[in-house]
């Protein structure tokens, strides 16, 4: 059962059943994450989601799986099990809820044909069969429908909606993805029906792009009408209070967007929803135009081509007027804020009677406190009292309103009330700024010649070594095998099973360099890049803005221990918690709250250790840098190239561009690996349970970069070709190999080259640091470090010298990684070749 599907079939309610929890009439709550005395936990039955408003409370809004991973505090994984069970587990049949909602509408527009009855009603409604897709639903909806059908249907609540004339909504793909039936029935307590789940699509369909002149009206059968009898672009809203946050994303979508025209009801519950919506579009985008049609009172759009010649309705557009000038709509969020003006993140002002306070530089996320630059200004005399306080600390309030008091000739309690007043709106802007912070990450539209080519691309026969090949022109020298390896892992940001890669290799190596070129390839707006992190910063970002983002750390090293528990959990759960203090605003106390921080997250570090924790470690792939003699020739060669002019940089700016967009049309897809349990990993590997889901997930990755290449079942699952496997261990060798030596890359490395020199000479030659320094070109410090942890292996041992005159070591164990590789190298292409 995919997520959706979860979240579309388990209703809210049932959830609140299962925990004995009753919402009251209004669907209201007390919250069970705070102390909560009246309830301030608002149920959406028809939408299927929860919201916290008390400002005592962290939890927030969410659906019915955040609901059941808050309640019992576990994590969205065990959520979504207990989620699925509750749902009546795991979908058996083929038939996706799509592919179900397409058939049956296909089915009852067939219907509507054949049932006199049905065309009659839409004949009484003024509603033409023939120029609207419309359809009815008897009472023996599915008797006739194979088994898999019906079992679908009725497992989406399709076969509940009878004696219906029925409407499709659809998505941005245009893919029916809702069904709304109108009975025609003459019970007046009987008429409309939505599926379980809320609403999800519009109606008619998504507006066009070029829409300039976009009609909203109360409800499907209004905008049915508007679509029939006129050339608007038309959307229906859910009733009066139906306009969804799908319509708010495709209206803000809509770039040439002039003016937006509601023709609801002529009652009072119609004036008030034009109020109300109206704020509620100019947030989305001040500068469009919002107006009305005054419709006659008692009317509404379909009633009055029953009564009227259908030109009315062109007539009545044409006479709107608007709702109100701009200054009244920044007046009436003003009003709302309580005086509080935010336009200006980095200059908040607040005004009262009797003075304007300015916030300069805007306000911290650290919640712990609320530390301000202050400036109160006299509205009369314009004389201005600066300071630097932590609005939480009475006793700093208490003095700073005492002195603005007397330096601005103002009454104490005056300013006393106002700083209070000030502190609240401050509390509630930071809590909806994190609240909505990541919600949504930043969408780049490509034009049609971008979508072309990237599908061309990604449909291209080897993708990942065309991918490669790229990556190459664009100026990452050298390091085929790791420069797709990386970008394998990289591109995982925004899947359910997230990657990470830790980047080791000394200083100057070229490591971070590396780092910073994969990233390039990646869409900016999904990647952030890190060069330092504190303890607790990771703690402080908004609840929602690391989910599905990239994380490159260039300096690992330099992560505090705390930062550094963070990133791992981030890495491993997908979601961070901290206990944190906050004043409370009814009792003016210092009280503890919970403050989350959501991912999941893809990542790319860089570090010089070798050695690092080995919980931080097993999380990730180990990618060691080419450090060899080769590969520093590769890069001084084209360093020379670029300095004499003979790089295209712009070619190479292009190639990226190119990359990024590719990455931004693959879609998060659900994968199956038919051979998942025929590939064994190397039994003397570190961490083998880690490792081999960290193989499984790479080999998914591989197959949802090749998506537009590969078959997919009939719950629209990708499916893993053979190839993809092959792939995908040729790629992570070294990897794999990494986790079976316990030497890390560069150690490796230096003592392939040590032992290689020492047998030059002789298997018993002695050798000194200072020779085997100046043979390598190493710095003292690494060929001490490499030294002392050879000897702390037992790989290399003192065999004469003293202190204070320099000691002689001799190679201890001679082992043979090139035949262990070679070895496991021969078993895995055994393994690929029996699938």
């Amino acid at each position: 059962m995919t997520i959706v599907e979860i979240k579309t079939q388990l209703a809210l309610s049932q959830v609140l059943t299962n925990y004995n929890l009753t919402p009251d009439r209004n669907n209201r709550l007390c919250c069970p994450w705070h102390n909560d005395k009246t309830p301030s936990l608002q149920i959406y039955p028809e939408i299927n989601t929860w919201t916290c408003f008390s400002s005592n409370c962290n939890a927030g809004s969410g659906d019915v799986v955040d609901f059941i991973m808050k309640y019992e505090k576990i994590t969205k994984h065990e959520a979504l099990k207990k989620a699925t069970e509750w749902a009546g587990g795991e979908v058996k049949t083929s038939m996706s809820k799509i592919a179900v909602l397409t058939k049956y509408n296909q089915e009852v527009k067939g219907d509507l044909e054949s049932n006199d009855q049905a065309r009659g009603y839409l004949e009484q409604r003024g509603l033409d069969v023939a120029k609207l897709e419309m359809g009815y639903c008897g009472y023996d909806i599915g008797e006739s429908w194979k088994k898999a059908l019906r079992s679908n249907a009725e497992k989406i609540g399709l076969l509940k909606i009878k004696n219906c004339i029925t409407f499709a909504m659809r998505n941005k793909k245009d893919q029916v993805v809702s069904i709304y039936g109108r009975s025609i029935s003459q019970n007046a307590n009987v008429r409309h029906f939505y599926l379980q789940g809320g609403f999800k699509g519009l109606y008619p369909s998504y507006p066009r792009q070029e829409t300039k002149r976009l009609v909203l009206t109360e409800s499907i059968i209004d905008a049915a009408t508007i679509k029939q009898y006129t050339d608007h672009e038309v959307l229906a809203m859910y009733g009066t209070n139906g306009f969804t946050k799908e319509h708010g994303k495709c209206i803000s979508g809509l770039k040439e967007l002039e003016e937006v025209i509601f023709f609801l009801d002529g009652d009072e519950a119609g004036r008030k929803a034009i109020e109300k919506w109206s704020a509620e579009i100019l947030r989305l985008n001040e500068k469009v135009k919002v107006s009305y049609v005054e419709t006659p009172e008692g009317e509404d759009v379909n009633s009055l081509v029953q009564g009227h010649e259908a030109s009315i309705l062109d007539h009545l557009i044409e006479n709107r007027k608007p709702v109100a000038e701009q200054q009244d709509f920044f007046f009436s969020i003003e009003k709302k804020n309580n005086g509080l003006d935010t336009g200006n993140p980095n200059k908040l002002m607040y005004t009262t009677e009797i003075a304007n306070y300015y916030i300069k530089g805007g306000i911290r996320k650290d919640l712990d406190s609320l530390k301000v630059t202050l400036v109160v200004e006299h509205k009369q005399t314009l004389n201005k009292s600066r300071t630097k306080l932590d609005l939480y600390e009475d006793k700093q309030t208490d003095k700073i309103s005492r002195e603005a008091s007397e330096k601005l000739d103002l009454r104490l309690d005056l300013i006393e009330r106002d700083l209070h007043k000030l502190t609240n709106l401050l509390d509630d802007y930071r809590e909806s700024r994190s609240e909505e912070s990541g919600l949504e990450n930043e969408v780049v539209s490509l034009t049609e010649v971008e979508k072309e080519q990237s599908l061309k691309l990604l449909k291209t026969r080897n993708l990942l070594d065309k991918i490669n090949e790229l990556i190459g022109k664009s100026g990452v020298v050298g390091e085929q095998n790791n420069r797709i390896f990386l970008f394998v892992i990289a591109s995982s940001y925004k899947m359910e099973d997230t990657l990470h890669a830790l980047i080791q290799g000394s200083t100057g190596s070229g490591k971070t360099h590396l780092l910073n070129m994969i990233m390039e390839f990646m869409p900016k707006e999904d990647c952030t890049s890190l060069t330092r992190v504190t303890e607790s910063s990771f703690y402080n970002y908004g609840k929602y803005e690391l989910r599905n983002k990239l994380i490159g750390i260039e300096d690992y090293d330099g992560l505090e221990e705390k930062a550094e528990l963070a990133f791992r959990e981030l890495q491993s759960k997908g979601m961070i918690s901290s206990s944190t203090s906050g004043k409370n605003e009814s009792s003016g106390k210092i009280e503890a709250f919970i403050k989350e921080v959501y991912g999941p997250i893809a990542s790319l570090s860089a570090t010089t250790r070798g050695q690092i924790y080995e919980d931080n470690m097993s999380r990730s792939f180990l990618v060691s840098v080419d450090e060899s003699q080769e590969q520093t020739l590769k890069i001084i060669g084209y360093q020379n190239d670029k300095s004499a002019g003979l790089i295209d940089k712009k070619k190479e700016k292009q190639i990226r561009t190119y990359l990024r967009n590719a990455m931004r049309m693959l879609e998060t897809c659900e994968v199956i690996n038919p051979f998942a349990n025929k590939i064994d990993l190397p039994k003397q590997a570190h961490k083998i349970r880690r490792l081999n889901d960290l193989f499984q997930s790479f080999i998914k990755q591989v197959t949802l970069i090749n998506q537009y290449q590969r078959k997919k079942d009939a719950q629209g699952r990708l499916i893993t070709d053979k190839q993809d496997v092959k792939t995908a261990i040729s790629i992570m060798f070294d990897s794999i190999i990494l986790k079976v030596d316990e030497l890390d890359g560069a150690l490796r490395d230096f003592y392939e080259k040590l032992k290689k020199y020492v047998e030059s000479k002789s298997r018993d030659y002695e050798f000194s640091r200072r020779e085997i320094r100046h043979y390598m070109r190493l710095s003292n410090t690494q060929t001490h470090r490499y030294f002392s942890q050879l000897n702390r292996l037992e790989y290399i041992y003192r065999s004469s010298g003293h202190d204070n005159r320099g000691h002689k070591y001799k190679v201890g164990y001679w082992d043979n990684m090139q035949s262990l590789r070679d070895q496991i190298q021969q078993d895995l292409n055994d393994q690929i070749e029996k699938l």
